[in-house]
């Protein structure tokens, strides 16, 4: 019995050695694409995986629309305010309503502070990058360099104000003195871009320039709006 069965286990090896040998090989006696064994299919290959793709696609694209359509939402103010110097001016007047509701608040609200901070940053970022990246190096064309390079200059303290106010304590008095300070430092540069050097570089500019300038602002406050 014992010898029938070591018999039958030789022959079946054989048999496999004979029809691996008979497979096609490479050069590095590894089995050709043809001859390899099948993988198992994966999720990819299942039915449903086109739709699963096809879904998340669609919601991929239901996410950039609205991401586009908040862009403009929060840019149209500033498009539909005029041209580039009466928009910037409308977004100056903006930003002191914010500075108005700040000071409005007691040491108790640190949330509201917390959340009127971000949005002062948000709106400061977006008017800086309309511009650092269009209102200066136009000033600069125009032969005012040394006043665009002044302005970029005040933007650069911005900056220093509101990462003071981010890592002071929003109950302490030293924040709302801090806040106080930035009003009195912005409200100085608003005024001097309103009344006199934004009104020199539109004198500058002919109208085709002027509305270049309006349509390369609005761009760039859209990159962060």
């Amino acid at each position: 019995m014992a010898t029938t069965t070591t018999r039958a286990r030789t022959a079946t090896a054989a048999k496999r050695s004979a029809t691996a040998q008979a497979e096609a090989r490479d050069g590095d006696g590894r089995f050709t694409k043809s001859s390899a064994p099948r993988k198992k299919s994966t999720r990819s290959d299942h039915p449903g995986t086109g739709a699963m793709l096809a879904a998340g696609a669609a919601g991929l694209a239901v996410g950039l629309a609205a991401n586009v359509a908040r862009k403009f939402a929060v840019q149209s103010p500033t498009y539909f305010a005029g041209e580039w110097d009466e928009a910037l001016t409308a977004e100056h007047a903006l930003t002191l309503k914010v500075f108005d509701t700040i000071e409005a608040t007691t040491e108790k609200n640190t949330t509201k502070r917390n959340l009127l901070l971000m949005n002062l940053k948000h709106m400061l970022t977006k008017h800086a990058l309309e511009e650092e990246n269009s209102v200066y190096p136009a000033m600069r064309d125009a032969g005012e360099a040394e006043a665009a390079d002044h302005l970029n200059n005040d933007h650069g303290y911005v900056k220093q104000y509101l990462y003071d106010l981010t890592v002071t304590a929003k109950d302490s008095p030293a924040w709302i003195a801090k806040i106080r300070q930035f009003r009195a430092d912005i409200e100085k540069h608003m005024r001097e871009e309103e009344t006199t050097l934004f009104p020199q570089l539109k004198a500058k500019l002919t109208p085709e320039q002027n509305k270049a300038l309006t349509s390369a602002m609005n761009k760039e406050g859209l990159k962060i709006a």
